[in-house]
């Protein structure tokens, strides 16, 4: 109930995307939970299934620590950021945002050879074509979000969804 109360607050992302040069396929949230803002890394609450779901994707063992993350992710050639660079949300209700003001895709997309672009959720997928494909003139794919609050979907069918991100790694490291 505490977490209800609190009232919307203005975020700035708090750290940067995470790639190198041999990314090729970016996936983008919409902005940092206060969890992973706490952690200082992407997907970052004990209860998304991102890590879960990436791992089974790409047949590895799921990581666990920020480190091994970021070797996890920089393995799979998968470069991770985020739609907004700041808003006014309330607590991780991406349908609270406000006042959104998108990351520039350029930063990664001129120091990497990034062949896909993916969102986690609806929201960060409307938030990138509003803001940031009219700018960077690519398009993305929209994968459903793995965050606590779209339990709905079931495991099976996000592994279903997220198996292009596999599938475009693998292509791409032809």
């Amino acid at each position: 109930m505490a977490e209800q109360k609190k009232q919307a607050e203005k975020v700035v992302h708090e750290f940067g995307p995470w790639f190198d040069g041999n990314c090729r396929i970016l996936v983008l949230g919409t902005i940092p939970s206060p969890k992973s803002r706490e952690q200082g890394f992407y997907y970052g609450h004990p209860r998304n299934r991102f890590w879960k779901i990436v791992s089974l994707v790409f047949g590895e063992k799921e990581p666990v620590t920020v480190e091994e993350k970021k070797r996890f992710a920089l393995r799979n050639h998968m470069a991770l950021w985020d739609v907004l660079a700041s808003c006014v949300i309330h607590g991780a209700e991406d349908a609270s945002i406000r006042e959104p003001v998108s990351n520039d895709m350029n930063v990664i997309l001129k120091h990497a050879d990034i062949q896909a672009i993916f969102t986690t959720g609806s929201k960060a997928a409307a938030l990138y074509r509003k803001y940031c494909e009219p700018v960077c003139h690519r398009p993305c794919i929209a994968l459903p979000s793995t965050s606590p609050a779209n339990f709905r979907m079931k495991e099976e069918a996000l592994l279903e969804r997220y198996q292009i991100l596999a599938e475009r790694a693998f292509f791409l490291k032809q």
